[in-house]
């Protein structure tokens, strides 16, 4: 018995060694990638033709749970076009999703209008809630464009609620909540703006 436990022992190192081994090869790759779609993902939202500036270099952390749907700092992204902000990627949380959080950004231009909007991470029933990304449907570009006349700016809801953004069939909470989260986002970077646009890139925490 006691052979037989040393030698499991021994086993479980080694496989634990061997799984440290893999993840330290790995995690400079994986970080790598991260950074790839971060980047692919900025450039759909705030366009090349905008800004001259590398967006996630010029990053600026935001704590504000009222704000971004949970009580985490989250990352923003400044553009700039000859040293002149002109956008904000903003990343932040509809906590009330079907099934749970979904985590977005948002692209909005100094001017107030919403330059794009994706998908970052969800878990929304597959064939109804998955709507929210861009390769399932291209319900998220109806932002496109879009700004706030005033924080009850009725157009903000889906049209079965009077709005004018279509909800999904058999699914009307997951647009709910993303509609939120997107107007909520917007609303904080019109009254925030002059601050937001002119931090410096160092991701320090906002605690406003």
């Amino acid at each position: 018995m006691l052979r037989n436990g040393l030698l499991l022992a021994v086993f479980a190192f080694f496989c634990t060694a061997l799984v440290a081994l893999v993840n330290q090869q790995t995690f400079d790759k994986i970080k790598e990638q991260q950074q790839l779609e971060l980047k692919r993902v900025l450039h759909q939202i705030i366009p090349a033709t905008m800004h001259d500036n590398e967006l996630v270099q010029h990053c600026i952390l935001i704590h504000n749970e009222k704000v971004l749907g949970v009580d985490t700092p989250l990352p923003s992204y400044i553009a700039s076009m000859k040293g002149i902000p002109v956008a904000i990627a903003i990343e932040t949380v509809a906590p009330d999703g079907y099934s749970g959080n979904i985590k977005l950004i948002i692209g909005i231009s100094a001017d107030g209008e919403v330059l794009g909007v994706r998908t970052l991470s969800h878990a929304e029933t597959p064939g109804l809630g998955d709507k929210i990304e861009l390769r399932k449907s291209d319900w998220v570009l109806s932002f496109n464009g879009m700004s706030l006349l005033s924080e009850s700016d009725p157009r903000w809801n889906v049209k079965k609620d009077g709005g004018e953004i279509d909800q999904f069939t058999g699914a009307t909470i997951t647009p709910r909540a993303y509609i939120k989260a997107v107007k909520r986002a917007l609303v904080y970077v019109n009254a925030n703006k002059d601050k937001l646009l002119t931090r410096p890139a160092n991701c320090e925490v906002n605690y406003q």
